[in-house]
Protein backbone atom coordinates (compact mmCIF):
# COMPACT_ATOMS: atom_id res chain seq x y z
CA UNK A 1 0.00 0.00 0.00
CA UNK A 2 1.81 3.47 -1.10
CA UNK A 3 -0.08 6.49 0.52
CA UNK A 4 -0.24 9.42 -1.49
CA UNK A 5 -0.36 13.46 -0.44
CA UNK A 6 2.50 12.49 2.46
CA UNK A 7 5.58 12.04 1.06
CA UNK A 8 7.26 12.25 -2.27
CA UNK A 9 6.55 9.62 -4.77
CA UNK A 10 9.57 7.96 -6.34
CA UNK A 11 9.80 6.52 -10.20
CA UNK A 12 9.84 3.29 -7.96
CA UNK A 13 6.96 4.60 -5.78
CA UNK A 14 5.57 5.17 -9.05
CA UNK A 15 6.21 2.04 -11.28
CA UNK A 16 4.27 0.15 -8.27
CA UNK A 17 1.05 1.59 -8.58
CA UNK A 18 0.71 1.55 -12.47
CA UNK A 19 2.80 -1.67 -13.47
CA UNK A 20 2.37 -3.93 -10.70
CA UNK A 21 -1.05 -2.54 -9.59
CA UNK A 22 0.31 -1.62 -5.72
CA UNK A 23 -2.88 -0.67 -4.22
CA UNK A 24 -2.83 3.28 -2.34
CA UNK A 25 -4.12 4.67 0.42
CA UNK A 26 -5.17 8.54 0.75
CA UNK A 27 -3.86 9.61 4.52
CA UNK A 28 -6.46 11.33 7.07
CA UNK A 29 -3.30 14.09 7.17
CA UNK A 30 -3.63 14.71 3.37
CA UNK A 31 -7.82 14.80 3.55
CA UNK A 32 -7.73 16.96 6.23
CA UNK A 33 -5.89 19.45 4.19
CA UNK A 34 -7.80 18.98 1.21
CA UNK A 35 -10.80 19.94 3.41
CA UNK A 36 -8.82 23.13 4.98
CA UNK A 37 -7.69 24.21 0.98
CA UNK A 38 -11.66 23.56 0.04
CA UNK A 39 -12.71 25.33 2.82
CA UNK A 40 -10.54 27.99 2.11
CA UNK A 41 -11.22 29.01 -1.15
CA UNK A 42 -15.21 28.50 -0.83
CA UNK A 43 -14.56 31.33 1.81
CA UNK A 44 -12.20 33.41 -0.33
CA UNK A 45 -13.99 33.60 -3.27
CA UNK A 46 -17.07 34.76 -1.73
CA UNK A 47 -17.44 38.28 -3.51
CA UNK A 48 -14.29 38.05 -5.30
CA UNK A 49 -14.13 38.10 -8.52
CA UNK A 50 -11.66 34.83 -8.78
CA UNK A 51 -11.01 33.49 -12.48
CA UNK A 52 -12.33 30.19 -13.24
CA UNK A 53 -14.93 30.24 -10.58
CA UNK A 54 -16.70 33.29 -11.63
CA UNK A 55 -15.14 34.00 -14.97
CA UNK A 56 -14.66 32.43 -17.59
CA UNK A 57 -11.55 30.66 -18.74
CA UNK A 58 -8.59 31.69 -21.24
CA UNK A 59 -9.07 34.91 -23.80
CA UNK A 60 -12.62 34.46 -22.27
CA UNK A 61 -12.03 35.43 -18.43
CA UNK A 62 -13.14 38.94 -19.32
CA UNK A 63 -16.71 37.83 -19.10
CA UNK A 64 -18.11 37.34 -15.37
CA UNK A 65 -20.04 34.64 -14.88
CA UNK A 66 -23.31 34.63 -12.88
CA UNK A 67 -23.68 33.31 -9.45
CA UNK A 68 -26.45 31.08 -10.48
CA UNK A 69 -24.23 29.27 -13.04
CA UNK A 70 -20.77 29.37 -11.25
CA UNK A 71 -21.63 24.85 -10.94
CA UNK A 72 -22.57 25.09 -15.04
CA UNK A 73 -19.76 26.56 -15.92
CA UNK A 74 -17.26 23.48 -14.74
CA UNK A 75 -19.39 21.19 -16.22
CA UNK A 76 -19.20 23.05 -19.31
CA UNK A 77 -15.88 23.11 -19.45
CA UNK A 78 -15.12 19.38 -19.10
CA UNK A 79 -17.62 18.80 -21.87
CA UNK A 80 -16.58 21.04 -24.34
CA UNK A 81 -12.78 19.89 -23.97
CA UNK A 82 -13.44 16.42 -24.49
CA UNK A 83 -12.28 16.84 -28.03
CA UNK A 84 -9.71 14.26 -28.27
CA UNK A 85 -8.84 12.19 -31.71
CA UNK A 86 -6.74 9.38 -32.51
CA UNK A 87 -6.13 6.06 -30.46
CA UNK A 88 -6.85 5.55 -26.81
CA UNK A 89 -3.83 5.82 -24.39
CA UNK A 90 -3.18 2.10 -23.46
CA UNK A 91 -4.50 1.04 -20.17
CA UNK A 92 -1.13 1.98 -18.16
CA UNK A 93 -0.68 5.47 -20.40
CA UNK A 94 -4.02 6.17 -18.66
CA UNK A 95 -3.27 5.18 -15.16
CA UNK A 96 -0.44 6.60 -15.03
CA UNK A 97 -2.24 9.89 -15.82
CA UNK A 98 -4.21 9.49 -12.87
CA UNK A 99 -1.78 8.49 -10.47
CA UNK A 100 0.00 11.79 -11.46
CA UNK A 101 -3.06 13.81 -11.40
CA UNK A 102 -3.91 12.15 -8.16
CA UNK A 103 -0.77 13.39 -6.31
CA UNK A 104 -0.81 16.75 -7.85
CA UNK A 105 -4.33 17.37 -6.35
CA UNK A 106 -3.57 15.49 -3.32
CA UNK A 107 -0.89 18.24 -2.53
CA UNK A 108 -3.52 20.65 -1.36
CA UNK A 109 -3.08 23.46 -3.45
CA UNK A 110 -6.25 22.84 -5.79
CA UNK A 111 -9.60 24.06 -3.72
CA UNK A 112 -10.65 21.04 -4.74
CA UNK A 113 -13.46 18.63 -2.64
CA UNK A 114 -12.06 15.46 -1.10
CA UNK A 115 -14.59 13.67 -3.57
CA UNK A 116 -12.08 14.36 -6.62
CA UNK A 117 -9.28 12.08 -4.68
CA UNK A 118 -11.84 9.14 -3.84
CA UNK A 119 -13.05 9.15 -7.03
CA UNK A 120 -9.57 8.54 -8.59
CA UNK A 121 -8.11 6.40 -5.89
CA UNK A 122 -11.17 4.02 -6.34
CA UNK A 123 -10.39 3.67 -10.34
CA UNK A 124 -6.53 3.08 -9.68
CA UNK A 125 -7.33 0.25 -7.38
CA UNK A 126 -9.93 -1.55 -9.68
CA UNK A 127 -7.74 -0.65 -12.98
CA UNK A 128 -10.56 1.32 -14.46
CA UNK A 129 -8.85 3.35 -16.73
CA UNK A 130 -10.73 6.55 -18.52
CA UNK A 131 -11.04 6.18 -22.34
CA UNK A 132 -8.46 9.36 -23.36
CA UNK A 133 -7.15 10.09 -26.67
CA UNK A 134 -4.00 10.48 -27.67
CA UNK A 135 -4.79 13.78 -29.71
CA UNK A 136 -5.99 16.92 -28.26
CA UNK A 137 -3.16 18.56 -25.81
CA UNK A 138 -0.58 21.24 -26.98
CA UNK A 139 0.59 21.33 -23.25
CA UNK A 140 -0.27 24.63 -21.69
CA UNK A 141 -3.35 25.34 -19.91
CA UNK A 142 -1.67 21.97 -19.21
CA UNK A 143 -2.89 18.86 -20.91
CA UNK A 144 -6.05 19.94 -21.17
CA UNK A 145 -7.95 17.54 -23.63
CA UNK A 146 -6.84 14.56 -22.30
CA UNK A 147 -7.44 15.66 -18.86
CA UNK A 148 -11.05 16.99 -19.99
CA UNK A 149 -11.48 13.41 -21.19
CA UNK A 150 -10.70 11.97 -17.18
CA UNK A 151 -12.47 14.69 -15.32
CA UNK A 152 -15.47 13.68 -18.33
CA UNK A 153 -15.42 9.80 -16.35
CA UNK A 154 -15.21 11.63 -12.90
CA UNK A 155 -18.30 13.10 -13.45
CA UNK A 156 -19.75 9.44 -14.44
CA UNK A 157 -19.92 10.40 -18.12
CA UNK A 158 -18.03 8.77 -21.30
CA UNK A 159 -16.07 5.62 -21.33
CA UNK A 160 -14.04 3.34 -19.49
CA UNK A 161 -11.89 0.88 -20.11
CA UNK A 162 -12.91 -2.51 -18.10
CA UNK A 163 -10.43 -5.30 -18.80
CA UNK A 164 -9.35 -3.64 -22.10
CA UNK A 165 -13.14 -3.00 -23.69
CA UNK A 166 -14.57 0.33 -23.48
CA UNK A 167 -17.87 0.74 -21.47
CA UNK A 168 -20.23 3.44 -20.59
CA UNK A 169 -18.65 5.46 -16.93
CA UNK A 170 -21.73 5.08 -15.62
CA UNK A 171 -22.78 1.44 -15.93
CA UNK A 172 -19.41 0.53 -14.81
CA UNK A 173 -19.57 3.44 -11.59
CA UNK A 174 -22.76 1.74 -10.98
CA UNK A 175 -21.04 -1.83 -10.73
CA UNK A 176 -18.33 -1.18 -8.51
CA UNK A 177 -20.23 1.40 -6.11
CA UNK A 178 -18.21 4.32 -7.20
CA UNK A 179 -20.02 7.63 -6.71
CA UNK A 180 -19.72 10.15 -9.71
CA UNK A 181 -17.99 13.18 -8.64
CA UNK A 182 -20.41 16.50 -7.99
CA UNK A 183 -19.15 19.51 -9.33
CA UNK A 184 -18.57 21.82 -5.86
CA UNK A 185 -16.38 24.92 -6.78
CA UNK A 186 -13.70 24.36 -9.48
CA UNK A 187 -13.16 20.64 -9.46
CA UNK A 188 -13.33 20.74 -13.65
CA UNK A 189 -10.82 23.47 -13.97
CA UNK A 190 -8.17 21.97 -11.32
CA UNK A 191 -8.33 18.17 -13.18
CA UNK A 192 -7.68 19.70 -16.26
CA UNK A 193 -5.68 22.69 -15.66
CA UNK A 194 -2.15 20.33 -15.37
CA UNK A 195 0.67 18.50 -16.48
CA UNK A 196 -0.30 14.89 -15.54
CA UNK A 197 -0.96 13.52 -18.75
CA UNK A 198 2.27 14.19 -20.44
CA UNK A 199 4.42 13.71 -17.05
CA UNK A 200 2.33 10.15 -15.99
CA UNK A 201 3.39 8.95 -19.81
CA UNK A 202 6.55 10.85 -19.31
CA UNK A 203 7.67 8.53 -16.12
CA UNK A 204 6.53 5.38 -18.11
CA UNK A 205 8.81 6.39 -20.47
CA UNK A 206 11.76 7.09 -18.42
CA UNK A 207 10.50 3.41 -16.72
CA UNK A 208 11.41 1.79 -20.46
CA UNK A 209 14.39 3.82 -21.34
CA UNK A 210 16.57 2.35 -18.36
CA UNK A 211 15.34 -0.87 -19.19
CA UNK A 212 16.47 -0.71 -22.47
CA UNK A 213 19.49 1.16 -21.44
CA UNK A 214 20.43 -2.26 -19.40
CA UNK A 215 19.74 -4.40 -22.60
CA UNK A 216 21.69 -2.31 -25.14
CA UNK A 217 24.42 -2.85 -22.49
CA UNK A 218 23.80 -6.75 -22.15
CA UNK A 219 24.07 -6.61 -25.95
CA UNK A 220 27.21 -4.63 -26.45
CA UNK A 221 29.11 -6.85 -24.20
CA UNK A 222 27.13 -10.10 -25.90
CA UNK A 223 28.75 -8.45 -29.27
CA UNK A 224 32.04 -7.82 -27.46
CA UNK A 225 31.90 -11.49 -26.31
CA UNK A 226 30.98 -13.35 -29.60
CA UNK A 227 33.99 -11.66 -31.70
CA UNK A 228 36.55 -12.35 -28.60
CA UNK A 229 36.95 -8.05 -28.14
CA UNK A 230 39.94 -7.07 -26.07
CA UNK A 231 38.82 -5.69 -22.59
CA UNK A 232 40.35 -2.53 -22.24
CA UNK A 233 38.13 -0.30 -23.52
CA UNK A 234 35.63 -1.19 -20.70
CA UNK A 235 38.09 -1.04 -18.12
CA UNK A 236 38.34 1.07 -15.17
CA UNK A 237 41.54 2.54 -16.43
CA UNK A 238 40.68 3.63 -19.31
CA UNK A 239 37.03 5.11 -18.36
CA UNK A 240 38.22 6.77 -14.77
CA UNK A 241 40.02 9.59 -16.90
CA UNK A 242 36.86 10.73 -18.22
CA UNK A 243 34.78 12.31 -15.82
CA UNK A 244 31.40 11.65 -16.85
CA UNK A 245 29.31 9.79 -14.09
CA UNK A 246 27.23 7.76 -17.15
CA UNK A 247 30.45 6.34 -18.82
CA UNK A 248 31.73 4.93 -16.08
CA UNK A 249 28.55 3.68 -14.86
CA UNK A 250 28.26 1.93 -18.27
CA UNK A 251 31.99 0.64 -17.91
CA UNK A 252 31.10 -0.59 -14.72
CA UNK A 253 27.93 -2.58 -15.88
CA UNK A 254 29.68 -4.06 -18.72
CA UNK A 255 32.87 -5.33 -16.19
CA UNK A 256 30.09 -6.82 -14.21
CA UNK A 257 28.20 -8.47 -16.96
CA UNK A 258 31.70 -10.25 -18.73
CA UNK A 259 32.77 -10.92 -15.28
CA UNK A 260 33.90 -14.71 -15.71
CA UNK A 261 34.09 -14.65 -19.63
CA UNK A 262 36.23 -16.83 -21.12
CA UNK A 263 35.57 -14.66 -24.84
CA UNK A 264 36.99 -11.66 -24.01
CA UNK A 265 40.43 -11.06 -24.55
CA UNK A 266 42.98 -9.32 -22.78
CA UNK A 267 45.35 -6.46 -24.72
CA UNK A 268 48.20 -7.58 -22.67
CA UNK A 269 48.12 -11.18 -22.68
CA UNK A 270 47.32 -11.15 -27.18
CA UNK A 271 48.52 -7.96 -28.22
CA UNK A 272 51.71 -6.89 -26.46
CA UNK A 273 53.26 -10.21 -26.65
CA UNK A 274 56.70 -9.22 -28.22
CA UNK A 275 55.89 -12.12 -31.06
CA UNK A 276 53.73 -9.92 -32.34
CA UNK A 277 55.82 -7.33 -33.53
CA UNK A 278 57.63 -9.49 -35.78
CA UNK A 279 54.35 -9.65 -38.11
CA UNK A 280 54.37 -6.81 -41.02
CA UNK A 281 50.71 -7.92 -41.02
CA UNK A 282 48.34 -8.24 -38.04
CA UNK A 283 45.53 -11.29 -38.49
CA UNK A 284 43.55 -9.67 -35.21
CA UNK A 285 42.62 -6.28 -35.46
CA UNK A 286 44.46 -3.79 -33.47
CA UNK A 287 41.55 -1.74 -32.48
CA UNK A 288 37.65 -2.91 -32.76
CA UNK A 289 34.75 -0.72 -34.50
CA UNK A 290 33.66 1.74 -32.92
CA UNK A 291 30.12 0.15 -32.58
CA UNK A 292 32.06 -2.60 -30.57
CA UNK A 293 34.33 0.09 -28.20
CA UNK A 294 33.09 2.81 -28.07
CA UNK A 295 30.30 2.00 -26.47
CA UNK A 296 30.59 3.41 -23.01
CA UNK A 297 31.23 6.71 -24.39
CA UNK A 298 27.77 6.45 -26.70
CA UNK A 299 25.89 5.16 -23.32
CA UNK A 300 27.31 6.88 -20.99
CA UNK A 301 25.24 10.31 -22.20
CA UNK A 302 22.24 8.14 -22.64
CA UNK A 303 22.55 7.14 -19.17
CA UNK A 304 22.84 11.06 -17.82
CA UNK A 305 19.75 12.33 -19.73
CA UNK A 306 17.69 9.41 -18.36
CA UNK A 307 18.94 10.22 -14.76
CA UNK A 308 18.43 13.66 -15.80
CA UNK A 309 15.05 13.11 -16.98
CA UNK A 310 13.71 10.94 -14.05
CA UNK A 311 14.68 13.86 -11.44
CA UNK A 312 12.74 16.85 -13.52
CA UNK A 313 9.70 14.26 -14.00
CA UNK A 314 9.50 12.69 -10.14
CA UNK A 315 9.57 16.96 -9.30
CA UNK A 316 7.02 17.71 -11.73
CA UNK A 317 5.23 14.09 -10.28
CA UNK A 318 5.27 15.49 -6.23
CA UNK A 319 4.50 19.77 -8.13
CA UNK A 320 1.38 21.47 -7.87
CA UNK A 321 0.29 22.25 -12.00
CA UNK A 322 -3.02 23.91 -11.48
CA UNK A 323 -3.70 27.58 -11.75
CA UNK A 324 -4.71 29.57 -9.78
CA UNK A 325 -2.27 27.89 -6.79
CA UNK A 326 -4.98 27.70 -3.63
CA UNK A 327 -2.46 28.62 -0.89
CA UNK A 328 -5.11 28.27 2.62
CA UNK A 329 -1.92 28.37 4.70
CA UNK A 330 -0.65 32.32 3.23
CA UNK A 331 -4.46 32.73 2.95
CA UNK A 332 -4.32 34.20 -0.88
CA UNK A 333 -4.77 33.10 -4.55
CA UNK A 334 -1.95 33.13 -6.54
CA UNK A 335 -2.79 33.32 -10.79
CA UNK A 336 0.27 32.53 -12.93
CA UNK A 337 1.21 29.44 -15.23
CA UNK A 338 2.39 25.98 -13.63
CA UNK A 339 0.43 24.02 -15.83
CA UNK A 340 3.34 24.91 -18.61
CA UNK A 341 5.01 21.62 -19.57
CA UNK A 342 8.27 23.50 -20.83
CA UNK A 343 10.30 21.28 -18.26
CA UNK A 344 8.34 17.95 -19.35
CA UNK A 345 8.55 19.22 -22.84
CA UNK A 346 12.34 19.38 -22.84
CA UNK A 347 13.54 16.45 -21.30
CA UNK A 348 11.26 14.10 -23.73
CA UNK A 349 12.31 15.62 -26.37
CA UNK A 350 16.06 15.11 -24.96
CA UNK A 351 15.05 11.46 -24.17
CA UNK A 352 13.88 10.66 -27.49
CA UNK A 353 17.19 11.96 -29.02
CA UNK A 354 19.25 9.67 -26.95
CA UNK A 355 16.93 6.58 -27.37
CA UNK A 356 17.16 6.83 -31.23
CA UNK A 357 21.18 6.91 -30.88
CA UNK A 358 20.82 3.75 -28.47
CA UNK A 359 18.60 1.90 -31.06
CA UNK A 360 21.17 3.42 -33.47
CA UNK A 361 24.17 1.80 -31.84
CA UNK A 362 22.31 -1.51 -32.08
CA UNK A 363 21.97 -0.94 -35.61
CA UNK A 364 25.66 -0.69 -36.01
CA UNK A 365 26.29 -3.41 -34.01
CA UNK A 366 23.62 -5.91 -35.78
CA UNK A 367 25.29 -4.64 -39.22
CA UNK A 368 28.80 -5.55 -38.28
CA UNK A 369 27.36 -9.38 -37.11
CA UNK A 370 26.13 -9.77 -40.45
CA UNK A 371 28.14 -8.00 -42.74
CA UNK A 372 30.79 -10.90 -42.83
CA UNK A 373 33.20 -8.59 -44.88
CA UNK A 374 33.43 -6.40 -41.85
CA UNK A 375 33.80 -8.93 -39.80
CA UNK A 376 35.48 -11.64 -40.85
CA UNK A 377 34.24 -14.42 -38.62
CA UNK A 378 30.41 -15.20 -39.50
CA UNK A 379 28.80 -16.14 -42.76
CA UNK A 380 26.82 -13.14 -44.66
CA UNK A 381 24.05 -12.25 -42.35
CA UNK A 382 24.91 -14.96 -40.09
CA UNK A 383 23.08 -17.14 -42.21
CA UNK A 384 23.80 -21.20 -40.83
CA UNK A 385 21.86 -22.62 -43.67
CA UNK A 386 23.30 -22.90 -47.69
CA UNK A 387 24.30 -19.69 -48.54
CA UNK A 388 22.40 -18.86 -51.75
CA UNK A 389 19.52 -20.96 -50.80
CA UNK A 390 18.25 -19.98 -47.35
CA UNK A 391 18.67 -16.38 -46.25
CA UNK A 392 19.50 -15.75 -42.08
CA UNK A 393 18.57 -12.81 -41.29
CA UNK A 394 18.28 -10.54 -44.24
CA UNK A 395 14.86 -9.99 -44.00
CA UNK A 396 14.78 -8.55 -40.20
CA UNK A 397 17.55 -6.42 -40.75
CA UNK A 398 15.00 -4.88 -43.70
CA UNK A 399 13.18 -4.22 -40.18
CA UNK A 400 15.85 -2.74 -37.93
CA UNK A 401 16.90 -0.46 -40.42
CA UNK A 402 13.48 1.09 -41.48
CA UNK A 403 12.79 0.71 -37.83
CA UNK A 404 15.95 2.87 -37.11
CA UNK A 405 15.37 5.58 -39.57
CA UNK A 406 11.69 5.88 -38.42
CA UNK A 407 13.33 7.00 -34.96
CA UNK A 408 15.50 9.53 -36.43
CA UNK A 409 12.56 11.35 -37.75
CA UNK A 410 10.54 11.30 -35.02
CA UNK A 411 13.45 12.96 -33.10
CA UNK A 412 12.60 16.00 -34.40
CA UNK A 413 11.99 18.04 -31.30
CA UNK A 414 8.60 18.96 -30.17
CA UNK A 415 9.93 21.75 -27.82
CA UNK A 416 10.10 24.43 -30.14
CA UNK A 417 7.63 23.49 -32.45
CA UNK A 418 5.19 26.18 -30.65
CA UNK A 419 2.07 26.97 -32.18
CA UNK A 420 -0.14 30.00 -30.76
CA UNK A 421 -3.85 29.05 -30.14
CA UNK A 422 -6.66 29.90 -28.21
CA UNK A 423 -7.07 33.30 -29.70
CA UNK A 424 -2.92 33.85 -29.22
CA UNK A 425 -3.86 33.59 -25.19
CA UNK A 426 -1.58 30.69 -25.12
CA UNK A 427 1.30 32.37 -27.25
CA UNK A 428 3.60 29.99 -26.75
CA UNK A 429 2.80 26.42 -25.26
CA UNK A 430 4.79 23.52 -24.99
CA UNK A 431 3.56 20.36 -27.23
CA UNK A 432 4.56 18.32 -23.59
CA UNK A 433 1.77 15.81 -24.29
CA UNK A 434 2.99 15.14 -28.19
CA UNK A 435 6.28 15.31 -27.32
CA UNK A 436 5.90 12.45 -24.76
CA UNK A 437 3.96 10.22 -27.30
CA UNK A 438 6.46 10.63 -29.48
CA UNK A 439 9.39 9.14 -27.12
CA UNK A 440 6.98 6.35 -26.43
CA UNK A 441 6.61 5.34 -29.89
CA UNK A 442 10.56 5.84 -30.17
CA UNK A 443 11.08 3.62 -26.85
CA UNK A 444 8.83 0.91 -28.80
CA UNK A 445 10.01 0.91 -31.49
CA UNK A 446 13.54 0.52 -30.23
CA UNK A 447 12.19 -2.43 -28.52
CA UNK A 448 11.75 -3.87 -31.49
CA UNK A 449 15.39 -3.37 -32.89
CA UNK A 450 17.19 -4.52 -29.82
CA UNK A 451 14.86 -7.67 -30.39
CA UNK A 452 16.20 -8.46 -33.92
CA UNK A 453 19.57 -7.58 -32.54
CA UNK A 454 19.73 -10.06 -29.64
CA UNK A 455 18.30 -12.60 -32.17
CA UNK A 456 21.34 -11.88 -34.49
CA UNK A 457 23.81 -12.31 -31.77
CA UNK A 458 22.27 -15.60 -30.59
CA UNK A 459 22.67 -17.37 -34.25
CA UNK A 460 26.44 -15.64 -34.05
CA UNK A 461 27.08 -18.09 -30.56
CA UNK A 462 25.58 -20.70 -32.12
CA UNK A 463 27.93 -20.32 -35.59
CA UNK A 464 30.80 -19.85 -33.20
CA UNK A 465 29.21 -23.01 -30.97
CA UNK A 466 30.89 -20.91 -28.11
CA UNK A 467 27.80 -20.73 -25.60
CA UNK A 468 29.94 -22.40 -22.57
CA UNK A 469 32.49 -19.83 -23.08
CA UNK A 470 30.30 -16.77 -22.33
CA UNK A 471 30.16 -14.96 -18.88
CA UNK A 472 27.35 -16.31 -16.32
CA UNK A 473 25.06 -13.47 -17.47
CA UNK A 474 25.05 -13.79 -21.18
CA UNK A 475 25.01 -17.25 -20.93
CA UNK A 476 21.45 -17.05 -18.76
CA UNK A 477 20.53 -14.24 -21.32
CA UNK A 478 21.39 -17.02 -24.22
CA UNK A 479 19.75 -19.82 -22.39
CA UNK A 480 16.54 -17.84 -21.46
CA UNK A 481 15.92 -16.34 -24.96
CA UNK A 482 16.97 -19.45 -26.97
CA UNK A 483 13.95 -20.91 -25.39
CA UNK A 484 11.37 -18.44 -27.26
CA UNK A 485 13.31 -18.03 -30.36
CA UNK A 486 15.06 -21.37 -30.74
CA UNK A 487 18.43 -21.72 -33.29
CA UNK A 488 17.21 -21.50 -37.03
CA UNK A 489 18.84 -22.80 -40.37
CA UNK A 490 15.92 -23.22 -42.35
CA UNK A 491 13.95 -20.13 -43.81
CA UNK A 492 10.42 -19.88 -41.01
CA UNK A 493 7.81 -16.87 -41.02
CA UNK A 494 9.91 -15.24 -37.60
CA UNK A 495 7.65 -12.37 -36.97
CA UNK A 496 5.55 -14.40 -33.97
CA UNK A 497 8.47 -15.48 -32.30
CA UNK A 498 10.20 -12.03 -32.93
CA UNK A 499 6.89 -10.25 -30.86
CA UNK A 500 7.99 -13.18 -28.26
CA UNK A 501 11.21 -11.93 -27.75
CA UNK A 502 10.04 -8.39 -27.59
CA UNK A 503 7.48 -9.05 -24.96
CA UNK A 504 9.96 -11.11 -23.00
CA UNK A 505 11.89 -7.70 -23.05
CA UNK A 506 9.23 -5.92 -21.66
CA UNK A 507 8.03 -8.05 -18.96
CA UNK A 508 11.62 -9.04 -17.71
CA UNK A 509 14.82 -7.21 -16.29
CA UNK A 510 18.29 -8.79 -15.01
CA UNK A 511 19.57 -8.80 -11.64
CA UNK A 512 23.18 -7.94 -12.44
CA UNK A 513 22.12 -5.01 -14.79
CA UNK A 514 19.64 -3.97 -12.47
CA UNK A 515 21.48 -3.47 -9.32
CA UNK A 516 23.13 -0.20 -8.55
CA UNK A 517 25.35 -1.50 -5.27
CA UNK A 518 27.00 -3.96 -7.88
CA UNK A 519 27.33 -0.92 -10.38
CA UNK A 520 28.71 1.50 -7.65
CA UNK A 521 30.58 -0.82 -5.73
CA UNK A 522 32.31 -1.64 -9.56
CA UNK A 523 33.03 1.82 -10.03
CA UNK A 524 35.10 2.28 -6.73
CA UNK A 525 37.52 -1.12 -7.04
Amino acid sequence: MINVGVRTLSLDDFADIVLKDTKIEISTQTIEKMEANFRFLSHFSDQKLIYGINTGFGPMAQYKVSQGNVLQLQYNLIRSHCSGSGNFLSPALAKALMVARLNSIAQAYSGVHTDVAIVLKSLINNNITPCIFEHGGVGASGDLVQLAHLALVLIGEGEVLVNGKPRPSAEVFKEYNIKPLSIHIREGLAIINGTSAMTGIGLLNIIYAKKLLRYSVLLSAMTNEVVEAYDDHFSRELNIVKKHKGQNEVAAMLREVLKDSMLIRSRSEYLYNPENIKHDVFEDKVQEYYSLRCVTQVLGPIHDTIAHAEKVLTDELNSVNDNPVIDHENHNIFHGGNFHGDYVSLEMDKLKTAITKLSMLAERQLNYLLNNKLNEKFPPFVNLGVLGLNFGMQGMQFTATSTVAENQTLSFPMYVHSIPNNNDNQDIVSMGCNAALLTKKIIDNTFEVLTIQMVTVLQAIDYANCASRLSPVTNKVYTAVRKLFPKFVDDTPPYKQLENVKKYFLENDFDVLNTHNNVSKALVQ
